[in-house]
């Protein structure tokens, strides 16, 4: 395997932090539909989509036709001007956003996004601390980075005032060894607790995402964020539901991924497939909210008009094309196959997942649940070869991750299905 210049030029003029999947990493240079090839010419079906960012396929004909037509026109103006694309695409959200969801902020990526989420709560309700969730992700600024709740992420340690951690609801890994719904959704309970002993008794928000992604896409159980936000509520704060990854039919049946539970956030946070690859972050809010948010504002390239016209163009497609009832009956019918490697495969110790973000968690023993990291990597490097591109996640690096765009067929659910069997085998013969 030929390593291209492209790579060689990366290791030597990158930061070493923008590290590379696989041995030998692979510089992808066409794409088109749920395809990529690299610069050998070979194929691969992409299953990650760029961590869950190109939503509706690589070089959609209608997404570029829009980013076409509108760099064609004026491809910048930044927010001291208005602009149709940005005013629609503002009007569009606020028609389909739960609730009272109304008033947009719009920036360039999910860190951002998150970030004007945080600063209008603490400027809303006049308090800082923050409830955010361990195994979390919530972006690579000072702010974001001490909100997240892994340690692979906060090297150097970044600690910030007014951040409090309160336990994930990881039922495969319960921090109190229950079982649901016995426990009582104890890891909900256990906020009111963290609130009284850890903060003044009052605070800005919980923050939290609907499912935990670089954490392995944990899903909750039912009943937990009706429980959560209404303790956050109790004591001041305002729900945030963090949709960076699970937002545009990911998580199947729903537009939004907080919908598929009886509660509705007081502001959400979006990035990654609204845009299908083009760079833009959406922080939406309650119109009392969003009309407290302090001063004079600015973002260089927030509201975008190219990214604007490719988000409008990714959200027609999503509805026109009935994609979110096909991620809903793609991701049942790849959680059906996680299952069944989990019955084959006593290197799964868990399956896991909602519509098209689906996981599995390796383990070296069941009962102990030890992490198997190796067994992952052995894993992608077993469907490398067999042309498929997976992701990873978790705190021990022991969780594969998936994310096939919201197009997808029930014949590319089996194709990963497939590889990542080869590799479950491949890698129990280590």
């Amino acid at each position: 395997m030929s390593t291209s210049q492209a790579v060689e030029k990366h290791k030597k003029y990158l930061f070493p932090a923008v590290s590379m999947y696989y041995q030998e990493p692979i510089e992808l240079v066409r794409g088109e539909g749920p395809w990529v090839w690299d610069s050998d010419g070979k194929k691969y079906l992409d299953a990650f989509g760029g961590v869950l960012t190109v939503s509706v396929g690589h070089a959609n004909p209608k997404v570029v036709d829009a980013i076409v037509n509108q760099v064609k026109q004026i491809s910048h103006t930044s927010t001291l001007y208005a602009h149709k694309q940005q005013s629609d695409l503002a009007e569009k959200l606020a028609s389909i956003a739960p609730g009272n969801l109304k008033k947009s902020f719009f920036t360039s990526s999910g860190t951002e996004a998150n970030e004007t989420a945080v600063t209008a709560a603490r400027t809303y309700t006049g308090r800082i601390p923050l409830v955010v969730l361990r195994h979390s992700y919530s972006g690579r600024s000072a702010q974001t980075l001490a909100m997240c709740g892994q340690s692979n992420w906060k090297k150097p340690p970044n600690l910030m005032p007014g951040v409090h951690h309160a336990h994930a609801p990881y039922c495969y890994r319960c921090p109190f060894n229950l079982q649901y719904p016995e426990c009582g959704l104890k890891c909900a309970e256990d906020i009111e607790e963290l609130i009284l002993t850890e903060t003044g008794g009052e605070i800005a928000a919980f923050f939290a995402e609907t499912v935990i992604g670089a954490g392995g896409f944990i899903v909750p159980p039912p009943g937990y964020f009706e429980k959560a936000a209404a303790i956050a509520r109790k004591y001041g704060g305002l729900f945030i539901s963090d949709e960076v990854q699970a937002a545009w039919g990911r998580t199947g049946d729903h537009m939004f991924g907080i919908s598929h539970w009886k509660v509705t956030p007081d502001m959400l946070t979006s990035a990654k497939g609204m845009g299908n690859g083009t760079p833009i972050g959406l922080t939406i809010a309650t119109p009392e909210v969003a009309d407290k948010y302090p001063g004079v504002t600015f973002a260089t390239f927030g509201g975008n008009p190219v990214s604007c016209a490719a988000a409008h163009a990714t959200i027609d497609v999503i509805e026109n094309d009935g994609l979110v009832k096909n991620c809903a009956v793609v991701g049942k019918h790849l959680g059906e196959r996680f299952a069944q490697l989990k019955e084959k495969h006593q290197l799964v110790g868990d399956a896991r997942g909602l519509g098209l973000m689906q996981a599995l968690e390796l383990v070296k023993d069941r009962k102990t649940k030890e992490p198997a990291p190796q067994a992952t990597a052995a894993v992608f490097e077993e469907t490398r070869k067999r042309g498929v591109l997976i992701g990873k996640g978790g705190v021990w690096g022991n969780v594969i991750r998936t994310g096939l765009m919201l197009n997808s067929t029930k014949e590319q659910a089996d194709q990963l299905a497939d590889a990542i069997d080869a590799g479950l085998t491949a890698a129990a013969k280590m």
